[in-house]
């Protein structure tokens, strides 16, 4: 694998009306046609993604979309699926004509207001007509951040192209520029050695590891650190044979058991999930939610949520394993609802509990955004690593490696035996 996951991209979002130069202005960006232009209102009819490397941003995704005000007979469609770019953005392009602003404009501004989402206002198609100075005046307050453009002006296009960068490197994200490490933070000062316990079954690739253990060796020795990658079988043996221990043994979900079994106690042991649950999200908010699983009831609803889409096999995760050991667990059957990429449920309130994957295929803002959205509905929310130890009954031994996460797993478990109580 040798690019960069659009998990670990800056999405940068291209909002506004039917016609206003959205995709022109990625084409530009990109330097080559990807886009569909047309003086045809409509053309995009759904989100184009085009992942490229932005120096000095480094590796980013860009997300034309259908326009605002869009009247078409798909129109419905079309604008269900530019509203969810809210959720994954971390970044917004508003683009805009000269001295018009409408109730579409209004409506992103108040959504990125809404959400914090940084935004940079892009008025287009200056060659045609330039903004009064009122125009640019109403705009700065709204915004602060306006950029004027001729996307048809290839003469002054790497001008335009450098404001732009220049732009976006002010209002990115400080989370996207230091972004949390999957590991940092577990190894001592001068390096350490991590162990990974990496099953070989029907859900790993041929020829190839499944991308959560890939970013995570990655991780690793970006933090100077080593890693020995063993199957379960080998890893008592390849223990005995360290030196000195490890920092951390780091484990598939499903191999949890075993794994905290054969490892001493001394020796810190998480999994790859719980890893992605503190760096995509909340891990704090993530353990507190597993705690919900100790007072499922049989007949309960609750949300299986993945954001990649593929084809579950005998023992997959999501869909078999938890699902198996939440009806053991509840002593009968549970109403248990899937969603698959980007189709989240609006209706998250009906649900006791949501088990969310690790989210190594989309962004930290769309988990996060996921996360806000259970939060305030009043739901737990947790995620397939921390569901599959709190079931096997070693989630304390998967928190060790955090403090702050096995507190609130703690406190959330003696809340809710008050309650009972």
């Amino acid at each position: 694998m040798n690019k960069t996951p659009k998990g670990n991209r800056l999405h940068i979002a291209l909002l506004g009306r039917t016609n206003v130069g959205k995709s022109s202005l990625l084409n530009l960006i990109l330097g080559q046609d990807i886009a569909i232009t047309s003086p045809v209102a409509g053309t995009t009819t759904d989100v184009v993604e085009k992942a490229m490397e932005l120096f000095p941003l480094g590796p980013v995704l860009f997300m034309d979309t259908a326009g605002l005000d869009d009247t078409s007979a798909l129109s419905g469609v079309r604008l269900k699926n530019t509203v969810k770019v809210f959720d994954r953005a971390d970044v917004i392009i508003l683009v805009a004509e000269a001295d018009t602003w409408t109730d579409f404009e209004e409506y992103v501004l108040k959504e990125v207001q809404i959400r914090r989402i940084p935004l940079l206002i892009v008025i287009n198609k200056i060659d045609l007509r330039k903004p009064s100075s009122e125009h640019l005046k109403f705009l700065q307050l709204k915004s602060g951040r306006v950029l004027m453009f001729s996307c048809s002006d290839r003469t002054l296009r790497q001008n335009y192209l450098n404001t732009l960068k220049q732009q976006l490197m002010e209002i990115v994200p400080a989370d996207f520029i230091a972004t949390p490490s999957l590991t940092g933070g577990l190894f001592p000062p001068s390096g350490g050695i991590a162990v990974l316990v990496v099953p070989v079954d029907l859900q790993a690739p041929k020829g190839r590891l499944i991308l959560p253990q890939v970013q995570t060796i990655r991780d690793i020795l970006d933090n100077n650190a080593a890693a020995v990658v063993v199957k379960e079988r080998e890893l008592t043996a390849i223990l005995a044979g360290l030196k000195n221990p490890p920092s951390i043994v780091v484990t598939d979900s499903r191999a949890v058991l075993k794994v905290t079994a054969n490892v001493p106690g001394e020796i810190p042991v998480t999994t790859f999930s719980i890893l992605f649950a503190r760096q995509k999200s909340d891990l704090a908010v993530m353990a507190a939610g597993a705690a919900a699983i100790d007072q499922l009831k049989p007949g309960d609803r609750v949300l299986i949520a993945e954001v990649c889409s593929h084809h579950a096999l005998e023992d997959d995760i999501g869909r078999v394993i938890i699902p198996r050991r939440l009806r053991r667990y509840v002593g009968g059957d549970l109403q248990i609802d899937v969603s698959c990429g980007r189709d989240y449920p609006e209706n998250i309130q009906d649900y006791k509990l949501i088990f969310h994957c690790g989210g190594c295929m989309v962004n930290r803002s769309e988990m996060l955004n996921r996360m806000h959205k259970a939060v305030e509905a009043g739901v737990p929310i947790t995620n397939y690593g921390l569901a599959i130890s709190f079931l096997q009954g070693v989630i304390k031994r998967s928190l060790t490696p955090f403090p702050f996460a096995l507190t609130a797993f703690e406190n959330e478990m003696m809340r809710k035996s008050k309650q009972i109580m």
